[in-house]
């Protein structure tokens, strides 16, 4: 007899931490999440904020973009061409 009333605390317990977790769990995670976002604010905050660039754009400036040139490698050989003959 003891031992089936330990299966089924174990049973009743099991369905409670999953009831709570599904309850709580939401909860928990928004709060980590706040943590960490606040963790990383602190400390990568300064990088992040718009206008702490030492290169400023004003209006009216010119920005030249260059391009990497596309080198093809089509023109490069990759191999033997072998011009097969149909026999009948």
């Amino acid at each position: 007899m003891p031992l089936l009333k330990t299966i089924l605390v174990l049973i009743l317990v099991y369905y409670l931490v999953k009831l709570l977790a599904k309850l709580f769990a939401p909860k928990i995670i928004n709060y980590a999440a706040k943590k960490t976002e606040a963790h990383f604010k602190e400390k990568f905050g300064g990088y992040a904020q718009p206008g702490n660039n030492t290169t400023e754009q004003r209006v009216g400036d010119i920005i030249v973009e260059k391009k990497p040139a596309n080198k093809s490698d089509a023109s490069k050989p990759v191999g033997d061409y072998i011009d097969f003959e149909e026999i009948d």
